[in-house]
């Protein structure tokens, strides 16, 4: 999906989105979004497991603020801090606090679910806002939301509105001829304990991290892309670690080509939408 003309939409200047998840898809999204000048709120979890810290808002929950690509994020615990961000604009505020407060107190006109919950049963979203967008595999719209987007590379970032998204299949796509060998999960439940960080040089086999008792090794020499952030706990199968093979040339920082066509068919399921005679 391009631009088809859907850039400079000045209808969404204040418009209220709460975005769920600060991963570099959602991350992406929310980038994309306050620059359209929607009124945007990230949504988190106090303990975030997510992996591609370098190109996501992820690390305000942890160091609160930090900056991806020109646009700052800062961490807010209270809704006034919220409020003043979003009256502000100095930064993308993401919010620690329960989700329902976030509801009640912001009143969001459209609600993004970005957190790409592979492994879980998709939930709902219609009715906790004028319009419902989610992001992910196995998604039907008019069901789990009013739009799904799909994620998967075929067919990118296309808004559904009637049917759904493509089931999780398949591997990642490769870079230089490693695909899933490129991750390492989480053997078993416990706290992610790290000294490393995003974009440090690894070897193959040395070791990058531990969940007492075991210790995570880099599976192939390249960069660190992708790895929890230290003290966080994770269950089992978590996405961990990921390493970029391309060396000096690894994308590790600021947001991705997936992560982009994915918001820019939220911006044009948005203005779609927003679009006057709907």
């Amino acid at each position: 999906m391009g631009h088809h003309g859907y850039d400079g939409h000045m209808d969404l200047q204040g418009l209220k989105v709460a975005l769920r998840g600060s991963g570099d898809i959602g991350s992406a999204v929310a980038h994309r979004l306050f620059l359209h000048g929607c009124a945007v709120v990230i949504h988190e979890v106090p303990l975030p497991t997510t992996t591609r810290r370098g190109m996501a808002f992820t690390d305000a929950v942890f160091d609160r603020q930090t900056q991806l690509e020109g646009i700052n994020a800062m961490r807010a615990d209270e809704f006034g801090h919220v409020e003043g961000l979003l009256a502000s604009r100095q930064a993308i505020p993401v919010y620690v606090g329960p989700f329902g407060r976030l509801l009640e107190e912001m009143a969001p006109d459209v609600l993004v679910d970005a957190r790409m919950r592979k492994h879980e049963a998709p939930e709902g979203q219609r009715g906790l806002a004028d319009f419902t967008i989610s992001l992910g595999p196995d998604l039907v719209a008019g069901q789990h939301a009013d739009r799904v987007i799909e994620t998967s590379w075929d067919g990118l970032g296309r808004v559904i509105s009637r049917g759904g998204s493509m089931t999780l299949a398949g591997e990642p796509r490769e870079i230089e001829g490693h695909g899933r060998d490129r991750y390492v999960y989480a053997p078993l439940d416990g706290v992610f304990r790290t000294r490393a960080r995003i974009a440090d040089k690894v070897r193959r086999g040395e070791e990058v991290a531990e969940i007492d008792p075991m210790v995570l090794t880099a599976p192939l020499d390249g960069v660190l892309r992708g790895l929890t952030h230290d003290g966080v706990p994770v269950t089992v199968w978590a996405k961990v670690i990921e390493v970029d093979p391309r060396g000096a040339t690894a994308e590790v920082h600021g947001i991705g080509e997936r992560p982009r066509r994915i918001s820019e068919g939220v911006l044009q399921a948005i203005s779609e939408w927003r679009r006057p005679g709907r």
